[in-house]
């Protein structure tokens, strides 16, 4: 059998292959976005990027009544966006397989909360499974096709980072040879969910869950590993390995489906120790159901709530270890805070917001980084399209100089994933307000995946680009206005006199991500900083541009040097600075 190294993500990419799945739908989102990216490796899957995962969600739902497999993947905050389809298809059931995956992310290493999704398959009434490797990943993505379609259900499939990105050797099969055939089928009972329908459904969702968890006590993907002596440990996914590491010799039952729980196979188990304890990231989800069993059990007493597992923390927590080592910064290690690119054109846009002492609901994109020190200049930032709506209801609870003050900022693939509902309730319900939509032509933070903006699909084909500036006045703004975010002049200018305005007013910031990864944008020569000239203002500091650097030791207050390896040649500087001490470099 052909081996590969593969990360979590790329084993259910080649899961979903073997499984003979036809059509892949995302939003991307990490830790999840590599699947979809991998996916494009299999030409036979119609692989596509989504608006949002909602309709991500839809389009495999419509694959699956097809009679075809299909797969949807998205971070852990997506399947809140995918949840109303995702209930309602609990009870639908499906034709072809269809597989969810969650990739959730503890520790929030890229995320605005650390919500736990093993909830969602308990509240939807979901079988699901969870990996513990990439090997696991890729078996269980084929697994979750088959019990897909055996037990008339969509199946979630949970991830973490750790097991999204990490590595290990996997034992590749062979794809399905054909795809499952497709066509139309007529069933209005099961696929029509009106009041009477849902009804037997319900009914039928009851009994499934059952099924499922009598079922799934006797598979593989549960099992006891025996060990020596009284401790027990119960576990699933990435925590298995700790917990194997911290106790070598403890028995442990590994859960490869955490919901349904295999309530039978538990309480066996349980049964023969005097400590049984569960370990498991986030929320104490399978300790709280083994205690509702009338089984006394350990756990969340001693092993934290919030953030990742650890083996160092969880024998610190479990066996009165000492704390796990924090690494130590390595001496002449400059630090690194998290900082907009060289050349993001987002940048000057802040400053001005910054200088406007303007009041910024914000959104999820790069330029949540606006947040950041010396720019400062994001005040709010909830989910994914929350800006405009935030702004919405601030304008209607401020007086008229407060409500001026306020400006909604928002990226392009944002505005177009969900923020254009807030935009329609603003014009809807007679609001007023400023919303500035950065368009880098990108979606920048997760990898510059293409979006219905970008004018090109996952498979890099040419398609017609969502035009904002028409969309915007369809849904009847008259003010909209389109300007270059390098005109630092032109950029504070605009924003002024928009905010002035009684009525709604959009501004588009167009300028393409530096990392574009066609090569739209032209290069330009880096620059520097005449030393001659430069006379220590720190003027050009406020930008917060990792090229600008400051030598502390040089002219009588210091002076600012240009990093001419990572300088793009923006001149957004150049426009900071009154002594004309910036210039291109020629050397």
């Amino acid at each position: 059998m052909k081996k590969e190294l593969l990360s979590g993500n790329e084993a259910i990419a080649r899961g979903a292959y073997e499984a003979g799945v036809r059509v892949a739908s995302a939003y991307p989102g990490t830790p999840s976005t590599e699947i979809l990216e991998n996916i494009v490796r299999y030409p036979r899957i119609d692989a596509s990027w989504a608006p949002n995962e909602k309709v991500a969600l839809e389009v495999a739902i419509g694959a699956s009544f097809g009679g075809a497999r299909a797969l949807v993947t998205m971070k852990h905050v997506g399947v809140n966006v995918a949840a109303d389809p995702l209930f309602t298809l609990s009870y639908t059931g499906v034709r072809g397989g269809l597989v969810l995956v969650t990739a959730d992310d503890p520790e929030l290493h890229s995320s605005q909360n650390e919500q736990d999704n093993r909830h969602y398959a308990r509240a939807a009434k979901l079988p699901m499974f969870e990996p513990a490797d990439s090997q696991e990943a890729l078996e269980m993505t084929r697994l979750a096709f088959e019990v897909s379609e055996r037990f008339d259900t969509p199946v979630m499939l949970r991830t973490t980072t750790r097991i999204s990105h990490s590595k290990s050797v996997v034992t590749v099969g062979e794809p399905l040879p054909e795809l499952p055939a497709t066509s139309i089928e007529k069933n209005p009972p099961k696929f029509v969910m009106l009041p009477g329908n849902a009804r037997k459904r319900h009914l039928f969702v009851e009994e499934r869950m059952r099924q499922l968890s009598e079922w799934a006590a006797s598979q593989d993907f549960n099992r006891i590993e025996e060990g020596k002596g009284d401790i027990a440990i119960i576990t699933s996914g990435v925590a298995y390995n700790y917990a194997r590491e911290v106790f070598p010799d403890a028995s442990i039952l590994k859960l490869g489906m955490v919901h349904p729980l295999p309530k039978k196979l538990i309480a066996e188990f349980a049964s023969r120790f005097e400590r049984v304890v569960v370990i498991e990231e986030l929320d104490p989800f399978i300790e709280e159901q083994v205690r509702a069993m009338g089984i006394d059990v350990c756990g969340k007493d001693r092993l934290p709530l919030c953030g990742e597992l650890t083996p160092g923390r969880i024998r610190q927590a479990l066996l009165d270890g000492e704390a796990p080592p924090v690494a130590k910064q390595a001496e002449n290690l400059p630090p690194r805070p998290p900082n907009m690119c060289p050349g993001c054109p987002h940048r000057g846009v802040f400053l001005a917001l910054n200088r406007l002492q303007a009041y910024v609901t914000g959104d999820i994109g790069c330029y949540t980084l606006g947040f950041m020190p010396p720019l400062s200049a994001m005040d709010t930032c909830i989910c994914m399209g929350a800006s405009i709506g935030n702004a919405a209801g601030l304008s209607r609870v401020l007086a008229d100089e407060e409500r001026k003050k306020v400006v909604a900022v928002i990226g392009d693939s944002t505005f177009l994933h969900t923020g254009v509902n807030g935009l329609m309730e603003m014009v809807y319900n007679g609001g007023a307000g400023t919303v500035v939509i950065l368009d880098n032509r990108i979606t920048a933070m997760t990898g510059r995946q293409d979006n219905p903006g970008s004018g090109f699909t996952l498979k890099g084909e040419d398609v017609p680009a969502v035009d904002l500036e028409q969309l915007c006045r369809s849904l009847g703004i008259e003010h909209v206005r389109v300007i270059d975010p390098y005109d630092l002049e032109l950029t504070r200018k605009t924003l002024q006199e928009e905010m002035a305005r009684e009525q709604v007013s959009v501004i588009i910031t167009r300028r393409p991500c530096m990392l574009m990864k066609r090569q739209k944008v032209a290069l330009r020569p880096p620059l520097h900083v005449d030393p001659d000239k430069c006379v220590g203002c720190r003027a050009c500091l406020k930008l917060g541009c990792p090229a600008i650097q400051w030598d502390a030791t040089a002219g009588e207050k210091g002076q600012a040097r240009i990093d001419s390896l990572i300088c793009v040649g923006c001149a957004v500087c150049e426009q900071m600075c009154k002594f004309e001490a910036f210039g291109v470099s020629h050397g």
